[in-house]
């Protein structure tokens, strides 16, 4: 008779994650595949193949053999017996012809073992597992030491979920004889199933002592053994199970996953390229090593793979889609559209082509083509919810904010429990100053997603908007927690710190977002902008960072200058383009606002790049001021500085620097004759593309020319101007005649408020007995905050009721409550200094690091009061016990201080416009006189 096996382990599919045991029956075949218990053929034979037959006399007797002879279509004249005729027909899985045949042999030789064997596999064979079951028992009582038939009884009662009986069944077997591989295996993977591990693996490696190269088994074990993290165990047993069947790829895809498990991304890729190598037409590899490429952000080579297989698809519309996404990463936007394109020829109702394809208009600024592939989407497929959101952002990018609005919710009608869409609507909620529909959104969000990164990180920066620090820490920190490796969150996290005046740490949280992703320009800005503030580094340490800047994110960018075609006429009217996130309800809009004002539009042509998230009553105000109002928000660089070369800017100003939402990598690239910057930020961009820098010689002196990569461009002291804030209200008496007591204070954030700062601080305090210090800024509404504050003076051996630290806005009160103003260094303060100048208050400065450090010195010399002004920290001390020394003089200096600042070049706005149009006019004749 047949002495074969039926399946032992059904085959795993070939797919990249390895996939669990099946327990469903399969055919007999001569073949072990995966994971199906399966039963032995008994080699008993009734009579010799070779000798005559006598066959039995019955009628229904030769019926059967008839039927079989057809059956096989065998020739009657073969006389052959009716075992071999049996088993024929259980070799073609005709089998309730095989089991008539085998009941036949048993009417007349009940006493045959091996027929009651194989009537069991017949019947097993037709899910009949009970009358399977009775064969194998009626052998075993004949014959205890049967193992096939001990190992056939396993394999019906695990079939019939009879999983401790079919155990005790294959131990048995076991036995009779320990070397019985195939009992090893089937009693394997029943105790893997049954999470029996270390007796599961026993048995696989006790069959692996037997057959080295059992494939399966060698998966199997490998596969426990990882899910222990035994990792460098698994790692040979899929290794050898790969070198015994090169044609199979089960083994080479868990070791895939077991290598991608332990972060070697590179072993994996190899085994997949191996793979490759021995099967190039293998699709799930190569859509794992794609996978790979894509999720390191190795774009260039998902590049490679997609072009090579263009070469035999070219008319698959989804691989120039997906090439597409790929240039698109990589910044090739044109090309990238070209690919889109090409989908939606091929394919026209390409919908994510469609949606990608309006993002690229979106970005160069062409709204309303932008708007048209989104709605040609939902053309095809009003249910595309990605074309929804799509929309959206283009209604955001153009203020059209109600129906912005209408577009996310009609994505949410969609997909109502997307957690990443509920954050979207979050942000446009905040972005429009709707906080509290916002928080709602972002809490929404995180209730259908605990886990959700996007909610957790807008979330926390809404507590920052409020100053609620801890909430915002606690957000940061749990999505760090999530994904440790994720730069936003640990540059969300540094900008916390910032705010905080926690410097070091912040330095340091930038540095591992750039750690983790280098190509990360934002951070490095934030990077820049704490080292500004940063107490104990010299300022030529400072400058060395702003120049790594420019050799990281923008020397590149230099390759593509090309030469201006603007006319060279050094008399004509120049067109000035102006580059702020700003022209809104912000500090900037009291120096940027007055000198839009007063611009001689006989002379100049005014342009406003205004990248804004939204507008306000005072972005109105600008645009009121402007010939040219150009929204910037959702334009890429290269768009934005073609854009400005189309317009035909002389001349272009940055107001930013490397604040948020700045546009330096658009300077980079040059798209004016003449650039500079001036304002927002106080300092050097770092980008030799400036030229210059817009200062005067008290704010940059001349010994500070070598911390700047610009020219530095000196105007007459100050080198700015200042409108003040409607409602400010008048001055107040000066409150030490009311109060016996001098308050000294700052509106400062606390980002400048450093050790060196407080000590210098409680040095004054303790000069002046009963005086009282007023800390005041929207940083310590947060209670951890104020203490923290608290603490670091209580340290210095000041009393925590000398203290008066809050946040008010708006403040004027609370200057009015102060009788002198403190400066803080080495990063001065800003717009509040002028403020309590407006005020009466008057201030003490710390001449230190140039230009921040000295914008103090600026606004006293431009005032006519640097008097105010010191050298060290003991004179600044100094100062402020003289002034609060004699109430009388400071009371009549506070009387007299805001008619003296209108009256100075600090208030001039007609003054200082035409300094700055005469250095425009400078600037370009300068130009002019250049060769091309």
């Amino acid at each position: 008779m047949l002495n074969w096996l039926k399946n032992t382990f059904s085959k795993s599919q070939e797919t990249p994650e390895p996939q669990q045991v099946s327990t469903t029956p399969e055919t007999p075949a001569p073949v072990v595949t995966a994971t199906e218990p399966a039963g032995i053929a008994s080699n008993g034979s009734n009579s010799d193949s070779n000798s005559d037959t006598t066959e039995p006399a019955f009628a229904e007797q030769r019926d059967a053999i008839a039927i079989a002879y057809e059956k096989l279509q065998l020739d009657p004249a073969e006389n052959l017996a009716a075992d071999i005729l049996a088993d024929k027909l259980y070799e073609k899985f005709l089998l309730p012809e095989a089991e008539a045949m085998y009941r036949l042999i048993l009417d007349s030789k009940p006493e045959s073992l091996p027929t009651w064997i194989n009537l069991g596999l017949c019947l097993d064979g037709q899910s009949r597992f009970t009358e399977a079951i009775a064969c194998y028992q009626h052998v075993i009582n004949q014959q205890p030491g049967d193992i096939i038939a001990h190992f056939n009884l396993g394999v019906s009662l695990s079939l019939t979920g009879q999983n401790l009986e079919a155990e005790q069944a294959y131990l048995r077997a076991l036995e009779l004889n320990p070397h019985f591989g195939h009992a090893h295996f089937n009693l394997a993977i029943l105790l893997q199933q049954r999470d029996q591990l270390s007796q599961a693996i026993h048995h696989y490696q006790e069959l692996l002592k037997l057959e080295p190269q059992h494939y399966y088994a060698c998966c199997n074990l490998g596969m426990i053994l990882a899910s222990q993290g035994r990792y460098q165990d698994a790692e040979p047993c899929f290794q050898q199970a790969i070198a015994c069947q090169t044609d199979m790829t089960t083994a080479d895809f868990f070791l895939v996953n077991l290598y991608q498990q332990q972060g070697k991304q590179q072993e994996a890729e190899t085994v997949l390229k191996n793979l490759l190598t021995r099967q190039p037409a293998n699709t799930a590899a190569r859509d794992a090593l794609l996978n790979a490429y894509l999720q390191t952000s190795r774009f260039a080579e998902a590049e490679n793979i997609y072009r090579q297989m263009l070469v035999s698809h070219p008319q698959e519309a989804s691989l120039h889609y997906n090439l597409g996404v790929v240039l698109k990463a990589q910044g090739q936007t044109e090309a990238a559209k070209n690919c889109y394109q090409l989908a939606l020829q091929l394919q026209p109702g390409f919908s994510n082509a469609l949606g990608n394809l309006g993002l690229i208009f979106l970005e160069q600024g062409d709204l309303a083509q932008a708007e048209s592939c989104n709605l040609r989407a939902l053309e095809y497929d009003p249910k595309f919810t990605l074309a929804h959101v799509n929309l959206a952002q283009i209604y955001t990018s153009n203020a059209q904010f109600s129906k912005a609005e209408a577009s996310y919710r009609k994505a949410l009608e969609l997909d109502k429990d997307n957690a990443i869409y509920h954050s979207y609507l979050g942000k446009l909620f905040f972005e429009q100053r709707r906080y509290d529909d916002a928080q709602t959104c972002y809490q929404k969000a995180l209730q259908l997603d605990p886990n959700s990164i996007p909610a957790l990180l807008e979330l926390g920066q809404l507590h920052m908007t409020f100053g609620r620090a801890t909430e915002a820490r606690s957000c940061f920190d749990q999505a760090i927690k999530l994904r440790p490796d994720l730069a936003h969150a640990h540059n969300s996290l540094g900008a916390l710190y910032d705010d905080q005046g926690m410097i070091p740490e912040a330095v340091t949280a930038y540095r591992r977002a750039l750690e983790y992703q280098p190509d990360f320009p934002e951070a490095y800005g934030n990077l820049l902008f704490s080292l500004n503030y940063h107490p104990d580094l010299s300022a030529e340490e400072i400058f060395a960072a702003y120049q790594e800047y420019e050799r990281r994110f923008a020397a590149r960018l230099y390759q593509l200058w090309r030469p201006h075609t603007n006319s060279r006429e050094p008399g004509r009217r120049l067109k000035i383009g102006y580059v702020s996130p700003d022209m809104r309800r912000h500090p900037v809009q009291h120096f940027l606002e007055p000198l839009l004002a007063q611009h001689d539009k006989s002379q100049f042509e005014i342009y406003a790049y205004a990248e804004l998230t939204s507008e306000d009553n005072v972005s109105t105000r600008f645009r009121a001021l402007v010939d040219h109002w150009v929204p910037t928000r959702n334009m890429s660089d290269d768009a934005m500085a073609e854009k400005i070369r189309a317009d035909g800017i002389d001349i272009l100003m940055d107001i930013a620097g490397h604040t948020g939402n700045n546009r330096l990598r658009v300077m980079a690239r040059k798209p004016a004759p003449v650039s500079l910057t001036w304002l927002g930020y106080a300092y050097s961009t770092g980008l030799r593309a400036v030229d210059y820098f817009l200062s005067d010689a008290v704010f940059a002196p001349p010994e500070a020319n070598h911390l700047f990569a610009e020219q530095i461009w000196r105007v007459d002291t100050p080198s700015l101007v200042y409108r003040p804030a409607e409602g400010m209200g008048e001055c107040s008496p000066l409150p030490a005649l009311n109060n016996g007591y001098v308050t000294i204070g700052t509106l400062s954030r606390a980002v400048r408020i450093n050790h060196k700062v407080i000590r210098v601080w409680a040095s004054i305090l303790k000069r002046l007995e009963n005086s009282r210090l007023v800390i005041d800024s929207g940083n310590f509404k947060d209670e951890a905050m104020r203490k923290s504050m608290e603490d670091k003076f209580v340290a210095l051996g000041i009393e925590p009721s000398r203290l008066q630290i809050g946040a008010h806005s708006p403040p004027w009160d609370i200057v009015r409550s102060i009788d002198i103003g403190l400066d803080c260094f080495p990063h001065n303060s800003g717009t509040t200094l002028f403020e309590t100048l407006y005020l009466g208050v008057p201030f003490v400065t710390l001449a230190s690091r140039p230009s921040m450090g000295r914008l103090g010195s600026t606004v006293l010399s431009g005032l006519g009061r640097p008097e105010w002004i010191a050298r060290t920290e003991e004179e600044y001390v100094d100062k402020v016990v003289a002034l609060a020394s004699n109430l009388p003089e400071l009371s009549a200096i506070r009387a007299g201080l805001r008619m003296q600042m209108k009256n100075s070049p600090l208030m001039d706005e007609a003054g200082f416009c035409h300094k700055v149009e005469n250095a425009y006019r400078e600037m370009w004749k300068i130009w002019c006189n250049k060769e091309n």
